[in-house]
């Protein structure tokens, strides 16, 4: 259901089928764990060679797979239908939570599912035929795999409960102006191409610096600017002496590229 490869220490995720099916997710989350233990690992693209990034989840396989905990029930069925949620969000935190950048190339429809999956990613990439949607408003559910969590702290509270309260499709362009996309780019041979120049941009820096950003950034999201202030003193305290500074001063001395070890 899906591909992984690992080139230039940039690892790509490469969904192959446009629904994502219960075992995805399971798939996902092993491919994402995996590629976090690679220390040598500097950055994430997550892609799709589907017709479109994502329509979300197979509703038919999942009500046909666990049917029966949508049906009512006591406490003991409730519980186990509140598992069944937190292991599909597992791969969407488990993305989020990945100590390197993690880049989305989304063509098509993002819908569901798919815009958890993208939301939980640093930079997202769009195609114009991209569509966005926060659908499961329009099958009668809360969405709950990390979009009402997450899309606020991307587009603000104002565009995400517009896309929660209506279910409504969001294009490329309207996508692009509330900050739900960085770039939009006219094919999909397009995109990737550029997600991959991008990714090699974000590679060739230094990479525990790159780690240290995304921390201190993340750290940023739920903390005063004091407390992010202090965070990050302490975390230059402690990280910032390293060989990567050294060439970083010497290849500047030396009117060149520099070339980081990640040590």
């Amino acid at each position: 259901m899906l591909s992984v490869s690992v080139t230039d220490h940039v690892g790509v995720i490469t969904l192959g089928q446009p629904t994502m099916a219960p075992a995805l997710f399971q798939e996902l989350y092993t491919a994402v764990s995996e590629l976090n233990r690679d220390d040598e690992l500097r950055v994430i693209i997550v892609r799709s060679k589907a017709k479109s990034f994502s329509y979300g989840l197979d509703l038919p396989a999942a009500f046909a797979e666990y049917g029966e905990l949508f049906r009512g029930g006591l406490a003991a069925q409730r519980d186990k239908l509140r598992r069944l949620i937190a292991e599909l969000q597992a791969p969407m935190t488990a993305l989020a939570d990945s100590e390197v950048p993690v880049i989305a190339a989304i063509h098509g429809h993002c819908i569901g599912a798919g815009l958890d999956l993208a939301t939980a990613c640093d930079i997202r990439l769009a195609t114009t035929d991209a569509l966005f949607s926060l659908r499961e408003t329009k099958v009668a559910m809360v969405a709950d795999l990390g979009s009402l969590q997450r899309l606020p702290l991307i587009i603000g509270g104002g565009h995400t409960r517009e896309m929660a309260f209506t279910g409504k499709d969001v294009d490329a362009t309207a996508a692009k102006a509330m900050g739900l996309v960085n770039h939009v780019y006219s094919t999909q041979a397009e995109l990737w191409q550029h997600a991959d120049a991008l990714a090699a941009e974000i590679a060739a820096n230094a990479p525990l610096v790159v780690r240290g950003v995304k921390k201190v950034l993340a750290f940023g999201d739920d903390h005063t600017v004091t407390e992010g202030l202090d965070y990050v003193a302490v975390w230059n305290a402690a990280f910032l002496a390293s060989d990567d500074l050294g060439e970083a001063f010497a290849a500047f001395a030396a009117k060149r590229t520099p070339t980081y070890k990640g040590c």
